[in-house]
Order: structure tokens, then C-alpha cells, then sequence
């Protein structure tokens, strides 16, 4: 028998998905891997997603009935075990090896002697390999044994006190009923004592059996269940986007001209035909085009025929896709009526040339902005790492990991666009200090951060100033967008597109942000996050958000290297932290100075807080 309980269902995903703990009325859950499924769930279509991931299909956890007394079908779903199994009465402190056959339906755990709900134990062990189990607390207890009848004991009739006149871990106690044994938490999380006790690791995961379990001579590591590096989750995201590839709108012109060679046809009919290689490159010099392009169009004119998406070239890159069509909205002055899951449109900024000086240094640096009236996100989880995010010690969701689907959420939303000048990003990236603020400061941090590999997924495989500088304005415009719109900060999300390329790279570079709303358990939104992106009230937004970012109530600690690994500067709670969930990166990678400015490090929008500041002064002494 189980327990039945409701969490979200984005949750399933992040931050519960397979493999993660949940904590629920006293009580603490484990997310059991998809084989337990039982066939059950919502599919999610995400073909750009699957390609990237190689599976066929998605699917979400299926929501709950409302109501207490309706059917709730077995394998609804996600399953989760209960975890860590060893509770303790918190009034007799007497400690149980809790067990399936012990589960009343609905009904959490008591204690056999006192009418109180039994907790779980706080502590519990992981290894590199991503095994995680409850520690073994009868050879804890039992490990400074002083006479034969207590090292011969084993026995599972323990207790956990507290011992007065002592602090922290030492105050902590386990103790055996039985041979009166034990042996006080202190050291406990210090992996010497783990390997003086030849503690071994149980090589499987709580809802695994017995018979499972694989072998695994990793010395386990006792944490906290809550601790941080318990789990790393994977998690991939994709919004839904027409059709498209890496072709600047500028080179359109260069398409027709190949679109309209006599050789075309013969080439879309038999792109692999033993001709193709002689008319692509007949094609290419008549056209003054390069092969890749040609291919391009090829793929294009393919996908299209066969209807599936049309992917970058670098299909772990989803970002381009992305850049592109955002970059190719065009103005229209309403939302569109279409049903498609991406509908968006040029707004502008709406500033004039007889405007304000400062209006117009950031409709210099703003060249873009797109109302997104309404979008689809899919985020699914493909597995986890434990201590460390390592390739060797991955975990899959799915235990013989090549599942031919994913655990995944989609949510539909809106949002805003912001792309910036190209131009004045590489002039300001050039700027001595903001180089070796960043090339020389925050980058050797990030090369060895143990979440190095995770991060380069989304700033690329160098990073540029762009990244912290677009990445903190984006946290900036979350906080202000907060207060303006009526969200709060926990349900809007970021997406920052600052990557750079190589000179020989036929790839645009990226610079811009969207920040977006999207609700897992919704068709869409009401529109007040579009409507703040529409001018005059993002200009006004930004501004305010400059003024703000100018100090911190925690300066100067706040200008400090901080964070998990160092992986930011001028950075904490009081000025750009955001809720996890928000931030693509878990908050890291973040420097407030890159976008205001300091006196030593010009910032990418110091001119425009210059130039409000001279335009107040001037009224006052008016």
C-alpha cells in the first residue's frame, strides 16, 4: 500500500524529477525512474528536442482527478518511494527501519509506542556513481563496540538522542537498545571514517531491489538529504519554432538566386544522386554562394517535403534556431489570431530622434524587440549526476539508459525579446578592463567549476563578456518586470542568446534575451508580461532598472567574487538573485558591474545611466 499525494506537474520534471528528493508534511519521498511509469503519461511532441536528445517521444506525468474519493488508476504516473526508510519517533527518539509492508494507504508512518508521526532520518549516503541509499546506521552504532556481545549485536533496535552539554553533530546520538552500544554523528560526513569502517555502497538507488543493485567499490559519502550536490538534474528545454535554418534574412536574395538555377531541380530531386557533388559546386560558383549554403537549402527543401523540423546544423545547439526566428518577427500592431504555438511581433522601442539623450543611447543599444503573444516550451529531464556533475558517473533516467522516451512538461506562455547591437557589443567586449574581467577573472573559474560542462551548454565553448553582462540585465528585467506586470519572480523564466563564434564560423553571433512566462498547468497567459514589453513601458522599465542596479544594499561585500565555484562578482540576493527555477544557469555567472559600470570597469550601459543622470541634475536647477 502507498500514499497518495499531488505535487505540480512541472515539478516531475524539475526540481523532483527521477532520482531527486521531495519533502512533503513531515515526510520525504524519492522520484522512482520511468520503468515505473507503467506506460501512463501525456505525450508531448518536441521534434527539435527528441533530435537533440535521440528518443521519439516525450511524455508528462498525467494530472491527478480533483476530489479525495475518486479512482486514482495504479501507475499513474510518476512513482515515488518513500526515502530515507530509517524514521525516529521524535518523542521516544526510538529509530525504525520503515518497510513496504508497513504503509497504510493515505496514512503517514507512526510510531508502535507514542501516537506521534515518525521522521526521517537527515542524513544519508551517495557515491560518484550515483548511488544513493540510507546510511547504515546498526554498523555506526555498533563501530565502537568495546566488548564481544556489542561487535556480535546487529541489532535494528536503536535509538537517536540528543545529548545534552554538547553542540552540533556531537549532540546528535545513536545508541543500540539491545547491547548499548553507540556512537555519537560527529565525523560522520568525513569520508576517512566511512573507509576506516569499510562502509560500502549498496549499488543501486532506494526504489531498486536487492537483486538490482550493481557492483560498486566507490567509498560512499554521507550528506545531508538536502544538501546541493545530491542532485544535478539534466534538464533540456525547447521552444517550438517554425521551421527554419541558419540563413540571415540578408541572404534570402542569395537563395533565390539558387532557387532559380536550372540545375536546382535536378539537385532537390537527387541531393545524393552521383551527380549532386559536380551541380552543387556548378551551382555554388554560378551563384556566388558557398557548398554549405547549397546544402542548407537542400536540407531545407528535404525537411520540408517530409515535414519534420528543419534543425542547425550543430544539433546540440538549439539556441540558433531559436536567434533566428526570433530575429525574424516582423511589426504588426496587433497580436495575431493564429493557433500556432509561436506567435510574436516587432514592437520597437518607440523612441524618437527629439527624444531624450538617454532614450536614445538605449534605443542605440536595443535594436530589437519582439512581443511574444504566445509561446510553447518543452523541458524534459534525461537524467542526473550525484557529488559531481561527471560524464563516467551519469545516470539515466531510465535504468538500462537508452529510453526511447523522456519524462517532460510542456507549458505555454508569452514573453518579451531584446536583441542588441551587434557592433557596439564586440566595440564595449574589446574594452581592456571588461576583458580581463572576464576572459582572464571569471573564465578560469568557470574551466574549473565541477558544473563547467553543464554552464558551456549555454554560454558556449567560450565565454564571451556578453554572456554576464546580457545574463545579468536579464535577472535585472525579471526583478523590475516583477513589479510592473503583476508575476512574480518565481514564474518568469530566462533565456539569454550570447554566444559567440569564430571568424570562419558561418553562424551569426547571438545577442539578446527573452524573458518569458510559462505556466505547466495553463493554455497561455493574460498578456500583462506583452504588454510591459510594448513601448513606452519597457524603455521606462529599463531605466528604472538601471537606477537600481547602480547600488547594492550589500555593497561593497556584493562587488566581491561570490557564489558556488566563485562563478560570480558583483552578484547576490539583494540585487539580481533570482529563484533557481527562473535562471538557467542556477544563478551563477552573474556581474551587475559588466551592465551599470564602476570606476574602474565601463559597463555596456553606463552612457545611458550618465546620461539620465545629466538630464535630472538639469531639471533640478531649472
Amino acid at each position: 500500500m502507498g500514499i497518495t499525494r499531488k505535487i505540480r506537474q512541472s515539478q516531475t520534471i524539475y526540481p523532483f524529477g527521477v532520482g531527486g528528493i521531495i519533502d512533503l508534511r513531515g515526510e520525504s519521498f524519492v522520484a522512482t525512474d520511468i520503468t515505473t511509469w507503467g506506460g501512463q503519461g501525456t505525450p508531448i511532441n518536441s521534434r527539435r528536442l527528441a533530435a537533440k536528445l535521440g528518443v521519439r517521444q516525450f511524455r508528462a506525468a498525467p494530472r491527478m482527478p480533483d476530489g479525495k474519493r475518486r479512482f486514482v488508476p495504479k501507475a499513474a504516473g510518476p512513482v515515488y518511494a518513500r526515502f530515507p526508510k530509517w524514521l525516529f519517533c521524535p518523542q521516544c527518539r526510538s529509530m525504525v527501519r520503515w518497510r513496504a509492508r508497513n504503509e497504510n494507504l493515505d496514512h503517514p508512518p507512526r510510531c508502535g509506542r507514542c501516537p506521534r508521526q515518525l521522521v526521517p532520518m537527515r542524513f544519508i549516503q551517495i557515491c560518484a556513481r550515483g548511488h544513493m541509499s540510507d546510511v547504515d546506521w546498526v554498523l555506526w552504532a555498533h563501530s565502537t563496540a568495546s566488548t564481544p556481545d556489542q561487535e556480535q549485536c546487529g541489532s535494528l533496535n536503536l535509538r537517536f538522542s540528543v545529548r545534552e552539554h554538547t553542540s552540533g553533530l556531537d549532540s546528535l546520538y545513536v545508541g543500540c537498545l539491545t547491547c548499548k552500544a553507540g556512537r555519537p554523528l560527529s565525523g560522520i560526513t568525513n569520508q576517512s571514517n566511512m573507509e576506516r569502517l569499510k562502509m560500502t555502497c549498496s549499488g543501486r538507488q532506494p526504489w531498486q531491489r536487492t537483486e538490482d543493485a550493481e557492483e560498486c567499490d566507490a567509498t560512499p559519502q554521507v550528506v545531508q538529504k538536502g544538501a546541493s550536490n545530491v542532485y544535478f538534474p539534466d534538464v533540456h528545454s525547447a521552444i517550438d519554432i517554425p521551421n527554419t535554418i541558419d540563413v540571415a534574412p540578408e541572404d534570402e536574395e542569395a537563395a533565390q538566386r539558387v532557387y532559380d538555377h536550372n540545375m536546382w531541380p535536378d539537385l532537390a530531386e537527387a541531393p545524393d544522386g552521383p551527380a549532386a557533388s559536380a551541380i552543387r559546386t556548378l551551382i555554388s560558383v554560378q551563384c556566388e554562394v558557398t557548398e554549405e549554403f547549397v546544402n542548407e537549402l537542400v536540407r531545407r527543401h528535404s525537411s520540408e517535403l517530409a515535414g519534420t523540423p528543419l534543425l542547425s546544423s550543430e544539433v546540440t545547439d538549439l539556441s540558433q534556431d531559436e536567434w533566428t526566428v526570433f530575429n525574424s518577427a516582423e511589426p504588426r500592431a496587433t497580436p495575431s489570431a493564429s493557433k500556432d504555438d509561436l506567435v510574436m511581433r516587432e514592437v520597437g522601442l518607440g523612441v524618437h530622434e527629439d527624444d531624450p539623450e538617454h532614450l536614445r543611447y538605449i534605443a542605440e543599444r536595443v535594436t530589437k524587440v519582439v512581443a511574444v503573444d504566445r509561446l510553447r516550451e518543452v523541458r524534459a529531464l534525461r537524467g542526473y549526476w550525484r557529488l559531481r556533475i561527471d560524464d563516467e558517473q551519469y545516470v539515466s533516467v531510465h535504468p538500462k539508459g537508452s529510453p526511447s522516451w523522456l519524462p517532460a512538461v510542456e507549458s505555454y506562455g508569452e514573453g518579451v525579446f531584446l536583441a542588441f547591437d551587434e557592433q557596439r557589443l564586440r566595440a564595449w567586449e574589446k574594452e581592456p578592463a571588461v576583458h580581463n574581467r572576464v576572459v582572464n577573472g571569471l573564465e578560469p573559474d568557470l574551466d574549473s567549476a565541477l558544473r563547467q560542462k553543464q554552464l558551456r551548454q549555454t554560454t558556449g565553448q567560450r565565454l564571451l563578456p556578453r554572456y554576464p553582462m546580457l545574463h545579468t540585465l536579464a535577472h535585472m528585467l525579471i526583478r523590475q518586470l516583477a513589479f510592473e506586470c503583476g508575476y512574480s519572480a518565481a514564474s518568469l523564466r530566462e533565456r539569454v542568446y550570447a554566444r559567440g563564434y569564430p571568424e570562419e564560423d558561418d553562424r551569426r553571433p547571438q545577442a539578446g534575451v527573452l524573458v518569458y512566462t510559462a505556466a505547466g498547468d495553463a493554455e497561455g497567459t493574460l498578456g500583462g508580461l506583452v504588454r510591459q514589453g510594448e513601448p513606452p513601458n519597457l524603455t521606462e522599465a529599463i531605466i528604472r532598472l538601471l537606477e537600481t542596479g547602480m547600488w547594492c544594499s550589500n555593497d561593497p561585500l556584493c562587488s566581491e567574487p561570490s557564489g558556488f565555484a566563485n562563478l560570480n562578482r558583483a552578484a547576490c540576493h539583494a540585487c539580481t538573485f533570482l529563484p533557481e527555477t527562473s535562471c538557467e544557469t542556477g544563478n551563477a555567472l552573474l556581474d551587475r558591474t559588466l551592465v551599470v559600470g564602476s570606476e574602474t570597469i565601463p559597463g555596456f550601459f553606463q552612457p545611458v545611466i550618465e546620461a539620465a543622470t545629466k538630464q535630472s541634475v538639469g531639471e533640478v536647477h531649472r
